[in-house]
């Protein structure tokens, strides 16, 4: 079997492992990725979310709009660079941190490995996605 497929096929299924998960809180995939973000550190600027989670501003700009119509988050203008677009966590956003931090384990226990097999497959993924230049 090609390295190809069994990337693709493991994208796809992790994807619709997370959406019966994801759909009680209101969120889609891509959301639920800005989530684990913002709960690791907030307030971001829309660039950093994006360079982070490998989204160009065409996508994540109307990703971030859609989440702010749902009250999960807040963008504001800088006020030391009107530039920069500021992205925080509502107190609505806040409390689904438990909820979605709750699918991570169940996504986690989906995998059948262990802590230490989660980690190196992580950090395969990882390294192949954002490899370092030498």
């Amino acid at each position: 079997m090609q390295l190809s497929f069994a990337i693709y096929g493991a994208a796809n299924r992790v994807a619709r492992l997370h959406k019966p998960l994801l759909e009680p809180l209101g969120l889609t995939f891509p959301q639920y990725l800005v989530m684990l973000e913002l709960f690791r550190s907030t307030p971001q600027t829309v660039g950093e979310l994006g360079a982070t989670l490998d989204m160009d501003t065409g996508t994540i700009t109307p990703l971030l709009k859609r989440m702010q119509a749902a009250g999960f988050l807040t963008r504001t203008r800088d006020p030391s660079d009107e530039r920069r677009v500021l992205v925080e966590l509502t107190p609505e956003g806040q409390a689904k941190r438990d909820a979605v931090w709750a699918i991570t384990g169940q996504i986690e226990a989906a995998c059948q490995l262990n802590d230490k097999g989660l980690v190196d497959l992580r950090d395969t993924l990882m390294n192949f996605a954002h490899p370092r230049t030498r």
